[in-house]
């Protein structure tokens, strides 16, 4: 197992580590075992989300005697309401909900209170303006929760949070479909395969600004939903017509820019060796590159995905980079002072190509490079 730091907190998160949902099918005794075998593995990490105080109880009981080598994301405002799931702000439910969690796990603290399940925008404004966050930033003065996070699906959410310091980690829904589609409020779009519209053919701007500006301002990203449900694992419902599998799912969101860990939803411990086969796969096994240039359905062939396979460039371009920044600042009606300033940074510009053409013949998607170089120095210097 390795380990990434989360932003400035001093904590080391397991690449892979524990999603939780599906115990509330397993009897205790399984529970304990997976919990067990995930400990043995070295992952030190587990999302709770869910109310389900069976649930809560099952893990609590699982992670007993061994509370602080775990590092847990405790949802606030996920709540037990005449035996079902409620998502609420409703302070007077919110907080016994958030108190049940610590009973039920048996501790005093959480290491990451995680702001529940945000996806309007205007959600997250009344919650960032409101009594919610006043109890919320209680927790954490009180110590109960040591460090704030937020769960989203929406790029535009998760990039006000990664604007707001007092947010160190975002749980985010990351996968290589749910990477092309345009920001949304309902996640159902996302599982509807009508919404993958056929001009879909790379990474969605936004999301590659979120990544981006979470990596410069050192807000972490967990993932959630990398496996898109299990969808990607076969070719009739993955949006590409083409399937992936979980090693390739688990390297598309590991080298996402501001990326720490990777929670993977088992049942089993066949399902989480699945998911650790990873750490024995090989670069061909972990490549998911050639999938998304000859997929049938929205390739990626002649669009930058960031990738650095461009490397290296006999100048010093970062190649990545300069199309990174070019992509992000064209979407703007005029250039924002945070991505000039980014770009102004490089140690070499697009203007210093000299249009040798070894990036194109290193590219995995065909990108026409020279013609993004020519586009980049027109676009910064106007």
């Amino acid at each position: 197992m390795k380990y990434r730091k989360i932003g400035n907190t001093g904590i080391k998160i397991s690449e892979l580590s524990f999603g939780a949902e599906w115990m509330g099918e397993l009897p205790d005794k399984e529970v304990n075992k997976l919990v067990k075998y995930c400990e043995e593995k070295g992952i030190n990490a587990l999302d709770c989300w869910m109310s389900d105080p069976d649930i809560r109880g099952k893990l609590g009981n699982a992670i007993e005697g061994n509370r602080e080598n775990w590092i847990i994301q405790g949802h606030i405002g996920s709540t037990w309401q005449n035996n079902q799931y409620v998502r609420t702000r409703e302070i007077d439910k919110v907080k016994p909900a958030f108190e049940d969690l610590l009973k039920k796990f048996k501790t005093d603290y959480m290491d990451f209170g995680m702001i529940h399940y945000v996806d309007e925008i205007k959600e997250y404004h009344e919650i960032m303006n409101g009594e919610f966050i006043e109890y919320i930033r209680q927790l954490k003065e009180d110590n109960t929760i040591h460090h704030i996070g937020l769960s989203t699906h929406n790029p535009d959410v998760a990039l006000l949070a990664a604007e707001e310091p007092e947010i160190e980690l975002i749980l985010f829904s990351i996968n290589p479909a749910y990477d092309i589609m345009p920001a949304t409020e309902d996640i159902e779009d996302y599982s509807n395969k009508e919404k993958y519209t056929s001009d879909l053919s790379s990474i969605a701007p936004e999301r590659a600004e979120l990544y981006q500006k979470c990596e410069n301002n050192n807000t972490a990203i967990t993932v959630m939903k990398c496996f898109a449900g299990g969808r990607l694992f076969n070719d009739a419902d993955s949006p590409f017509g083409v399937a992936f599998t979980p090693i390739q799912c688990i390297e598309y969101a590991l080298t996402r820019p501001a990326v720490k860990s990777v929670f993977v939803g088992v049942k089993n411990i066949k399902e989480l060796d699945d998911s650790l086969a990873y750490y024995e796969a090989s670069e061909d096994e972990r490549d998911y590159t050639e999938i998304l240039k000859n997929a049938p359905n929205h390739s990626f062939k002649g669009q930058c995905t960031y990738c650095g396979h461009c490397a290296p460039c006999p100048v010093n371009i970062n190649v990545a980079m300069v199309n990174k920044y070019y992509d992000l600042a064209r979407i703007h009606e005029q250039i924002p002072e945070s991505i000039r300033e980014h770009y102004n940074n490089l140690s070499a510009h697009a203007s210093d190509c000299i249009e040798c053409g070894q990036c194109i013949k290193n590219c995995p998607f065909d990108v026409n490079v020279i013609d993004y170089m020519h586009k980049a120095e027109e676009l910064f210097n106007q």
